[in-house]
């Protein structure tokens, strides 16, 4: 009994550390977050929400906007920490950062790494190319340490981790991530057919991520992307942005 009351005990105070970690961060960058939005004439928190990362760059872009929308870049934070070579993730223990289409869907406040939210590796592609192991735990989040995950300084994660937490609030589903090895412009493709380990089939899988980029660089539009069930190529789908309506306009600060 006495052990029990120990142990309820320590989780109620686990718990309540946890919800003040995530209580300072709002307090501490809400009006930070508002005020960003506002420069990029969006209400906050926004109808949408996407974030997407490039490994070689070292970057982690927001984008957000009403809901249909082209999207705008509000902020772009820098990886403080990433370990593995360009490449996805195939197995437990190879400590690569995934490269893929994700979505955030998991929150921890009660990270060691400060605050982190979950990538959803492995996705249907992962577990049909990957060993039989993937691996799983890939996060966003701070500390700048990395043994899969992507990284950002303790200050930047309270930042975005509101954001995002928010906007899953408000947009009613999980906020989409891509991760890709590089931009993947011809230039950035051409780079990565000099790499030493870039194999065919690793080839062939970049190539098979740069419709996914390409329709967002011509639509600001995130792509819907969905996954053969025989060789776990990604297919996207395109999805053209609604005519903006006078509503959508007046809620952005009425520009056109």
């Amino acid at each position: 009994m006495r052990t029990a009351l120990l142990c309820l005990l320590l989780t109620c105070a686990l718990s309540a550390h946890a919800e003040d970690r995530v209580a300072a961060a709002r307090q501490n960058r809400t009006r930070a977050l508002t005020e960003l939005f506002a420069a990029a004439g969006l209400s906050y928190p926004p109808e949408e929400l996407y974030l997407r990362a490039f490994k070689e760059e070292r970057q982690l872009e927001v984008w957000a906007g009403a809901r249909g929308q082209p999207l705008v870049k509000v902020k772009t934070y820098p990886f403080c920490a990433a370990s593995g070579e360009l490449g996805p993730k195939r197995q437990r223990g190879d400590l690569q950062v995934p490269e893929g289409f994700y979505t955030i869907n998991l929150f921890n406040p009660r990270s060691n790494f400060h605050l982190s939210m979950r990538v959803s590796y492995p996705n249907e592609s992962d577990r049909l190319l990957g060993r039989k192991d993937p691996g799983d735990a890939i996060m966003v989040h701070g500390n700048c340490v990395s043994i899969g995950c992507i990284a950002i300084e303790d200050e930047p994660i309270e930042e975005l981790y509101v954001l995002t937490l928010d906007s899953h609030a408000k947009m009613g589903r999980q906020v989409p991530i891509h991760i890709f090895p590089r931009r993947l412009d011809a230039e950035g493709l051409a780079e990565l057919k000099k790499l030493p380990h870039a194999t065919e089939a690793l080839l062939a899988f970049w190539q098979g991520l740069e419709p996914g980029w390409r329709f967002f660089e011509e639509t600001r539009r995130p792509p819907q992307v969905t996954v053969d069930p025989k060789t776990g190529a990604y297919r996207v789908r395109a999805e053209k942005p609604r005519a903006a309506t006078s509503r959508t306009r007046a809620g952005r600060g009425g520009r056109p």
